[in-house]
């Protein structure tokens, strides 16, 4: 029996709905929040805000990145399980994102930017990159949501 409130244990990955895709970091946000709605009910056990804002970011900055450095969208989905939720990734860029520093790390010649995948790191837990078999990478993560523990 699943607590009230909470995504089920398993899910199916959830995508945008018919007639509508993800093609921006927008659109992304906006897809990641509906599926927080729909699998924690404000009127039951709502989605702490601080951790909808963290999946938001985390969500935001891999699409970015794909677009920007990974040569394109290739793949979005997302799957919301008991606590949290998860977050896949594809791109067309065999290229992974370089490792993350310590605080105040900045890579050599470092200019702007580059502050997305570092968020990425801190907010999300099992991260994880691969590569795809005709080219390009799945970056997939899990992001935590807990609940309030009362309704909204």
């Amino acid at each position: 029996m699943r607590e009230e409130g909470l995504a089920p244990a398993r899910s199916a990955p959830v995508r945008a709905a018919p007639g509508t895709s993800v093609k921006t970091s927008a659109a992304a946000r906006a897809h990641a929040r509906a599926v927080v709605d729909a699998g924690w009910h404000r009127s039951a056990r709502p989605a702490r805000e601080e951790d909808v804002t963290d999946l938001l970011l985390v969500v935001s900055e891999l699409v970015a990145n794909a677009l920007r450095h990974g040569g394109g969208l290739a793949g979005f989905e997302m799957t919301p399980v008991r606590d949290g939720v998860r977050v896949a990734v594809r791109d067309y860029s065999d290229a992974v994102p370089a490792a993350v520093g310590g605080p105040g790390f900045r890579p050599a010649g470092h200019r702007v930017g580059g502050y997305g995948w570092p968020l990425v790191v801190r907010l999300a837990r099992d991260v994880a990159i691969e590569a795809r078999a005709g080219g390009g990478k799945t970056i997939s993560v899990f992001v935590p949501i807990r609940t309030t523990g009362r309704p909204a």
